[in-house]
């Protein structure tokens, strides 16, 4: 219980503090917890591990389930986990009852959120005592499924697997340290850079810029059009809200956290895809699904459960393999890193303090998201008319700040952020995937050493087939990765083209 020591008044208030926050991001739409995370990464430094994760945590789950708000009342998702909230939350709304959608959905974000706690608690350490026993074989492979994982389910496979792969090729960039069994040489650096690439480039001024700069960039482009007037937001104010509503989808919540946790889990899928498939369960599996789409409680509570049990699930192969769950979680490797940690199978067992630490944060945030949100959800409301033209400088400001000062004023860094800020619009014009160039270039460098280290040890490249019964179960959930992949590929294909031919 000596943890208990670090949890302090400052610690409290910054977890409170972070989900105020986090919510303010999720509210307007453009803006999400990722995008919140990366901004307030270079305070964490200052701050201390533990009140720092306090507050990136507090940002991640406010953030999350921030992105209800515009998705209820403008039928405009403001994150990309709350698509499916639109869904049945709108179509409320236009009935006038705004502010009964919105409790039902904070409601649901609350226990998919202590779901996802729940299932973070139990299984992380249980999967961390497993992955010790892992030779340099086994972490190699496993970096390469979660890269085929997160291919595999971009929306195009192959650029999904070449934005991995320049991902670790990016990572790679600067002197090959004699540390991890390097020679000590420059590599892929261009002639006339040594100075500034010694060391390749800084994982956060990166971070900053890719989930940051980018999307202010994409922000601009549109030309920031005039947001919604106070006038036009209708809360439904005098639509009764009772917990009644939730009588009969106690499996229905649960269901979908689960479906959401599991999500988490598989390494950069995301908060999309568990509020797609668990919206998707509760709609196939009701007795009306006729009414879904229409205005219906029980799409609201699925999409929101399942949103917010990522949460928890997307930080338990961070916590226990090193490998960040999805892009907000990347970023809490840099809140790692600033501290001297590494995160992996060794983190619980030798940071139990800051482990426990992590669990109540995560409790803090939960609670202080479920009060704040219900009982000023009006005022929250407010949040989605905030002009962009004003709040985005600010945030461009603190964008450059925290690039600057991360490295304790190195300019390249800011050239850095413009750099990444650039490529990061440019990703998206060219149909790259961002989620997994920045995995891979989280991962490039263990990927290195585990595969130097393998082939130092065996001496061979069949000892990743014949290592042991894991390796081989890794190479199978690869293939069978993409193999999924190339069938859903395949099915979309097949379904899209009658509809082609009817328009023609």
């Amino acid at each position: 219980m000596d943890f208990l020591g670090l949890i302090s008044p400052l610690f409290i208030l910054l977890a409170c503090g972070g989900a105020l926050v986090g919510i303010v991001f999720g509210a307007i739409p453009g803006m999400t917890a990722t995008m919140a995370v990366a901004i307030c990464l270079p305070l964490t430094y200052s701050l201390g591990l533990e009140n720092g994760l306090a507050l990136l945590l507090g940002l991640y789950v406010g953030g999350i389930s921030g992105g209800l708000v515009p998705a209820i009342l403008l039928g405009i998702p403001g994150t990309p986990s709350s698509i499916t909230t639109t869904f049945d939350g709108y179509p409320m709304t236009q009935r006038g009852e705004g502010e009964k959608a919105l409790r039902i959905g904070i409601f649901a974000s609350f226990v998919g959120g202590l779901i996802s706690l729940a299932a973070l608690y139990f299984f992380a350490p249980a999967l961390a005592d497993f992955a010790i026993r892992f030779s340099y074989v086994e972490k190699f492979l496993i970096i390469l499924f979660a890269l085929t994982v997160m291919a595999a389910l971009s929306s195009n496979m192959l650029l999904g697997i070449f934005s991995g792969f320049l991902g670790i090729f990016v990572s790679l960039i600067g002197v090959y340290d004699v540390t991890d069994g390097g020679n000590g040489h420059f590599r892929l650096i261009p002639p006339g850079t040594d100075y500034w690439l010694e060391s390749g480039f800084s994982l956060l001024p990166v971070l900053i810029a890719l989930f940051g700069l980018t999307a202010i960039l994409e922000e601009a482009e549109k030309g920031m059009p005039k947001g919604m007037s106070l006038d036009q937001i209708k809360v439904g104010a005098h639509s009764r809200f009772s917990f009644s509503v939730f009588k009969g989808q106690a499996l229905n919540l649960v269901r979908s956290s689960g479906i959401g946790t599991f999500v988490g889990i598989l390494p950069g899928v995301g908060g999309s895809a568990a509020s797609i498939l668990s919206y998707t369960a509760t709609k196939t599996t009701s007795k009306h699904p006729e009414r879904f789409g229409k205005g219906e409680p029980a799409g609201i509570m699925a999409s929101e459960a399942g949103n917010n049990g990522l949460t928890g699930g997307a930080l338990v192969p961070l916590l226990s393999l090193g490998i960040p769950g999805d892009s907000t979680t990347a970023l809490l490797i840099g809140a790692f890193a600033l501290q001297g940690i590494q995160v992996g199978p060794l983190f619980i067992g030798n940071n139990g303090d800051t482990w426990n630490a992590m669990i109540v944060a995560m409790i803090v945030a939960n609670l202080a998201m479920f009060i704040m949100m219900y009982f000023a959800i009006r005022w929250f409301a407010m949040v989605v008319a905030v002009p962009k033209h004003i709040l985005y400088p600010v945030i461009l400001m603190m964008c450059v700040i925290g690039a600057y000062t991360i490295n304790y004023g190195i300019m390249f860094d800011v050239w850095t952020l413009l750099i990444f800020g650039i490529f990061g619009w440019l990703a998206t014009k060219l149909r790259l995937e961002v989620a997994p160039f920045i995995i891979g270039f989280i991962l490039g460098p263990s990927a290195e050493i585990y595969f130097v280290k393998s082939l130092e040890s065996f001496g061979n490249l069949t000892i990743f087939f014949t290592k042991s019964w894991i390796a081989a179960l890794l190479w199978v959930l690869i293939i069978g990765s993409v193999a999924l992949s190339v069938a859903i590929a395949r099915k979309s294909r097949q379904q899209a083209s009658p509809a082609d031919q009817s328009l023609a």
